[in-house]
């Protein structure tokens, strides 16, 4: 009869585990915001800072997506990395994204290339 408690235990660790293998992982690294990004937003181009010193909870950002294009205003972009970074959100502090389209991107290095 002892035994059934610590059986128990491990029942409830196994079912909250696996409800929870989309969460992301417990230090948040640019590199799997990238990834993510990338592979949910199509990104061409994405630049993660980790602003916290190393510590996962503050990132700035410049991404670059054609399905940035479709979007008629800033909010609407915001809303798409806010989708594709649900679950990382809830653990960072502070999220600061820069957003282009693919169009944009271009005329913005060329301006930065052009010096004018």
């Amino acid at each position: 009869m002892a035994s059934n408690p610590p059986d128990s235990a491990p029942i409830s660790t196994t079912q909250d585990s696996s409800s929870t293998s989309q969460d992301p992982p417990a230090q948040i690294t640019p590199t799997h915001l990238q990834t993510l990004l990338r592979d949910q937003l199509s990104a061409t181009h994405v630049s993660i800072t980790d602003m916290s010193g190393g510590c996962g909870s503050a990132f700035s950002a410049e991404i670059v997506s054609p399905q940035f294009a479709t979007c008629k205003t800033s909010l609407a972009r915001h809303r798409l990395v806010n989708k594709a970074l649900k679950e990382e959100l809830k653990s960072i502090h502070a999220w600061t994204a820069r957003l282009w389209s693919v169009e944009e991107w271009e005329r913005e290095r060329e301006k930065e290339g052009g010096g004018g």
